[in-house]
């Protein structure tokens, strides 16, 4: 439900009517709750807000926050807790467990099916169709996800364990979980009698053979039109699988005969040298280590993968730079406390003479609407004037009346054909247009033109301290430019190398907010105006980048 972004109609607080009622329909929804652990979860005095919402598919939710963390969402009259929540009451619902590769599935808004489900030494819970139930993976007790069981225990085991098993309403890593404090998945123990076979579980998700099979035997997600859509890879059984992965080899790709980690730093050493050879030059250095990776290493990535130093045997940039440094291809320099910057780039080493540019080159970044991918274009923005009431009498001989929509051209026109009609001077007066209403209009490509009232709210960039004395960026008003909050802060995420938080925007009306750690307006500046070639005037707060580091 929560696997695209939602769109937030309202925040408000709860008054303590609705605080009561609230807290009495956790008590009835959850009888497994005592009177205290319903008042902890459900406050007295803390601040908890009421947060109204419309999910993708057009779902209308009611959510309640507490503490910055959404704790339970009401659809169709019926109450859910979230992973938040399921994490300090892991017992509130029945628990089934998978395994963990099926996750990220589960996250893209998949289905989980019943060959996918890890029976425990103790069976499976007792449950009927459509009670809720928890889903949590092998080793930890911390559930990962709430759904609805689509059909009874007894006809789990009937049907062999095949089958559409629970209807996913809410995922950890969805964004219900990232509209709060995005905290990681906690570690706890599970109990003696449900501990399957550790070590058989690890000896299978070793293999990337196998990987493969637990993510797409498990489960059944949706199209890009939202239509159900099985994956079920040939409906095979976790035995049959891992008997598949025994006779198979050990790399992810089966065309490449090298490890992931070695793919990686591949992967690695060729976009530092596509950057080098393409993009970086004399007049940038110094040049901060973050902007390279984020501005150029990751811009020459081949389309279809994706960067992750982590993955690779080095682990960090700076423990690459300083290879790259060992070899004299770069020199890096710390030129203030604790950030690196390359301050000088030897062009002609044969490593950046001798390399090869790919083709095709790196395409232009694009957004995300589902599932497919389209190429942003800027929208075309152009100024308008709306006809005000004491002006109606100046207009109406041309057709128009109060709150008629004009172009600059227009209005000039109608004045200097109403003065020329009743001999008055000054035809070009612009105390005219002073006295007329700011309106806009937004063109995008293959789209009718939008036209609105006032003036067109700039891409606000702003920065904020938070606790520790920890800054951020914060990013609002990019919906009105045809951007989605969501997907600029995934790309910000990525070229940032910084955790971002998506949050309704205080004070707007059904409008979100990007929130990225550290002072990020370097990345948004190339983002905004290179990438997405907005108009600089439609932005504002691009003076707050950090001044780069003089050198010593």
């Amino acid at each position: 439900m929560f696997a695209k972004a939602f769109r937030v109609k309202s925040n408000t607080a709860i008054k303590g009517s609705d605080r009561r009622r609230l807290r009495a329909d956790v008590a009835a929804a959850f009888p497994g709750l005592g009177t205290d652990q319903v008042s902890v979860l459900v406050p007295g005095k803390e601040e908890l807000n009421t947060v109204k919402l419309y999910a993708h598919r057009g779902d209308a939710v009611t959510v309640y926050v507490s503490g910055g963390n959404p704790i339970l969402f009401e659809l169709e009259k019926n109450l859910y807790p979230t992973v938040y929540t399921l994490w300090s009451y892991p017992d509130l619902l029945p628990t089934f467990t998978t395994w963990p590769l099926v996750l990220e599935k589960l996250v893209g808004g998949a289905d989980l099916m019943l060959p996918g489900l890890v029976v425990p030494p103790a069976g499976l819970p007792q449950v009927q169709k459509g009670d809720l139930c928890a889903i949590t993976l092998v080793g930890n007790r911390a559930p990962v996800a709430v759904g609805i069981a689509a059909m009874s225990t007894a006809e789990m085991l009937t049907s062999g364990l095949k089958g559409r098993g629970f209807s996913m309403l809410h995922t950890y890593q969805d964004h219900l979980w990232r509209s709060g404090d995005k905290s990681s998945l906690p570690s706890i123990a599970p109990l003696a009698l449900d501990s399957p076979d550790l070590e058989k579980e690890e000896s299978i998700t070793a293999d990337p053979a196998m990987q493969e099979d637990l993510r797409c035997l498990t489960l059944e997600g949706e199209d890009e039109n939202g239509e159900a859509q099985q994956q079920m890879c040939g409906r095979k059984s976790l035995s049959e699988a891992s008997e598949d992965s025994n006779s198979r080899g050990l790399n992810p790709d089966p065309t490449d005969s090298r490890t992931l980690q070695e793919q990686m730093d591949e992967l690695l050493q060729r976009c530092f040298l596509h950057a080098l050879k393409c993009q970086v030059k004399k007049a940038d250095l110094p040049l901060l280590t973050s902007i390279f990776l984020g501005n150029h290493m990751f811009s020459c990535c081949p389309k279809g993968r994706q960067l992750d130093i982590k993955k690779s045997s080095y682990r960090k940039l700076s423990k690459f730079l300083q290879q790259m440094q060992q070899e004299q291809i770069v020199q890096v320099e710390e030129l203030s406390k604790g950030v690196e910057s390359i301050v000088a780039v030897d062009w002609k080493h044969p490593r950046i003479t001798s390399f090869v540019i790919p083709e095709p080159s790196p395409t232009s970044q694009t957004i995300q609407e589902g599932s497919r991918e389209q190429p942003y274009h800027p929208p075309d923005i152009k100024s308008l004037y709306c006809v005000p009431a004491n002006m109606t009498l100046l207009f109406q001989e041309s057709g128009h009346k109060k709150g008629s929509i004009l172009e600059g051209g227009e209005v000039r026109t109608i004045i200097i054909n109403y003065a020329k009609k009743n001999d008055l001077v000054d035809a070009n007066n612009k105390k005219c247009f002073e006295k007329l209403q700011p309106a806009y209009q937004v063109s995008f490509p293959g789209q009718e033109p939008i036209v609105k009232k006032g003036k067109i709210c700039p891409i606000d960039i702003s920065l904020a301290q938070r606790a520790s004395n920890k800054k951020v960026t914060v990013v609002r008003n990019l919906e009105p430019y045809g951007l989605d909050p969501c997907s600029v802060a995934s790309i910000l995420q990525q070229r940032c190398q910084a955790s971002t938080t998506v949050t309704p925007a205080p004070g707007a009306k059904d409008s979100l907010q990007v929130q990225i750690q550290g002072n990020q307006v370097h990345h948004l500046s190339r983002l905004l105006l290179e990438e997405y070639r907005l108009p600089r005037k439609y932005i504002q707060g691009l003076e707050k980048a950090p001044k780069p580091a003089k050198k010593k």
